[in-house]
């Protein structure tokens, strides 16, 4: 596959096919090909993660933490990708499965053993045949709930923790 430089469009073939190599490194769990495919200077920002990360160096160190969590962890494309129309930006929509089987770090959470499902968005900006800002949008209340970590939505529990939210916000904001 060629490469395009920073220069060049992207068309849908090279994306499509850069799309299904990034989508096979990380459901093969190869940490050196989900790398080779970020530039040097990736600006990498995934919601579940709590920093923005910079770097290959801090990339690694989500893979490591992220394939410790869920060693199972896959992903499937839903829709897309999609294209900007500069050519060099795309979305897809993807879902992914996984059981935690191995702390959640951080923030510190111990083995569930639980089975999940979720689904999210990732965003290609690519630079010379490789991504160089990666935004991954997901929603960790739903992985959090499916864990066990949060209540479920209309429990008694969601609800007196959404009131002890709306005090606290209450009396703050005075």
């Amino acid at each position: 596959m060629g490469e395009p430089t920073s220069a060049q469009k992207f068309d849908s073939a090279w994306v499509d096919e850069f799309v299904e190599r990034w989508g096979n490194a990380w459901n093969a769990h190869d940490r050196a090909q989900v790398l080779e495919l970020l530039t040097d200077e990736i600006v990498y920002d995934d919601s579940a993660w709590p920093t923005t990360m910079r770097g290959k160096a801090d990339v690694r160190e989500f893979l490591d933490h992220t394939w410790r969590a869920f060693p199972d962890l896959t992903f499937e494309l839903i829709a897309g990708p999609h294209i900007a129309g500069d050519g060099a930006r795309a979305a897809y929509w993807w879902k992914a499965t996984a059981t935690h089987q191995g702390p959640l770090d951080p923030p510190g959470f111990p083995a569930t053993g639980k089975h999940i499902e979720f689904d999210g968005v990732d965003i290609h900006e690519y630079r010379d045949g490789k991504i160089a800002t990666l935004r991954i949008i997901c929603n960790m209340n739903d992985i959090a709930t499916q864990l066990g970590l949060l209540p479920a939505p209309g429990s008694t529990t969601e609800k007196v923790l959404v009131g002890m939210h709306k005090l606290r916000s209450r009396l703050t904001r005075s």
